[in-house]
């Protein structure tokens, strides 16, 4: 059976970003970075992983792709829901917001699965005409954000909504990790809650026609093959 194509997102940084390991001549040069746990869960999955480039045409990509991973990153730019940046609002890129807007509604118009991990889960929320609380602080009883732990350990539990996508892949309970600082604040059209932090904080999300499953935690850190990257692959293969 040919292995579906999963297109990852990522980030375009200044080549100085990489100090020591990049010649004095390169250091105007951009590069792609891509986390290899991304496209090592998609393989992992059964899924055929491609790293994206924003180089080329949007329509073009999507029409080759059989499902899309929004990766994690950067704070999404405040004025793309409406509001002035927070004292403790974190580095943005522009460039990549509308890159993968767009991206995003394309695989919509095809409809094509999207799995969206933090910043990504952001993203669709905002996308669907959400907003965004744009810092909370650490709080140890929640778990985020929880920056000086080890992105592979779990750090708080999640409880889902019964008969979403994400309680079918992890049952009623699950434990999560947590990187972001982040968190929905008003929620999108279309778009379900479906499962929460114990401070109430949302932590799933899902389109009532089910193609897109969105997690606020990093499923790519976590023990392989993972549920929502095994999701999103299996429906991958019946588009």
């Amino acid at each position: 059976m040919t292995r579906p194509l999963i297109g990852v997102t990522g980030r375009r940084w200044p080549a100085k970003a990489l100090g020591e390991f990049v010649p004095k001549a390169m250091l105007g040069i951009k590069f792609d970075l891509h986390f290899s746990d991304y496209p090592r869960s998609i393989a992992l999955a059964g899924g055929l992983p491609v790293e994206l480039t924003r180089d080329a045409d949007v329509q073009e990509m999507i029409a080759h792709l059989d499902g899309l991973v929004l990766s994690g990153g950067a704070d999404v730019e405040p004025a793309r829901y409406g509001a002035e940046p927070h004292e403790n609002l974190g580095q943005t890129e522009p460039d990549r917001d509308e890159w993968e807007l767009a991206l995003y509604a394309a695989a919509r118009r095809k409809g094509i699965p999207v799995l969206a991990i933090c910043r990504g889960f952001q993203l669709v929320n905002i996308a669907h005409g959400g907003s965004l609380n744009q810092h909370v602080e650490l709080d140890e009883g929640a778990g985020h954000p929880q920056w000086d732990v080890d992105g592979r350990s779990v750090t708080h539990d999640i409880a889902c909504v019964p008969e979403t996508i994400v309680s079918s892949l992890v049952g009623e309970h699950a434990a999560v990790n947590s990187l972001h600082h982040q968190t929905v604040e008003r929620l999108g059209e279309g778009l379900i809650a479906s499962a929460f932090a114990p401070d109430g904080v949302i932590e799933g999300l899902e389109t009532t026609d089910g193609e897109v499953l969105a997690v606020q935690w990093h499923p790519e850190l976590l023990e392989a093959p993972d549920p929502a990257f095994c999701w999103l692959v299996e429906r991958a293969r019946v588009q």
